[in-house]
């Protein structure tokens, strides 16, 4: 990856990961080929803080119909981002 800005695609607000955040873990939709390395400097540098792990989980898409129409839902990576004890992403805070 080039750019951080291409690593992390967007933020993963659901309810689950609401309770989450309560522990200092956050969620986000990531690129499928970056690595944890590069969800952790992507993420130190876009929100200023200090990130102590980071887990992925990779989902295929799935097959769909509508009508007669066949197609597939795409393929998709989530990353939770464990902070270091006393970090916070401001940018959650308001949700």
């Amino acid at each position: 990856m080039k750019d951080i800005h291409d690593v992390i695609i967007r933020p993963i607000v659901s309810e689950k990961s609401n309770a989450l955040m309560g522990q200092g873990k956050y969620t986000f939709v990531v690129h499928p080929r970056a690595t944890k390395v590069q969800i952790r400097q992507a993420v130190e540098e876009l929100f200023r803080v200090r990130v102590r792990s980071v887990n992925t989980a990779r989902f295929r898409g799935k097959p769909r119909r509508f009508g007669v129409h066949r197609g597939r839902t795409p393929a998709w990576k989530k990353a939770v981002v464990t902070l270091a004890p006393g970090e916070k992403i401001q940018f959650f805070e308001g949700m």
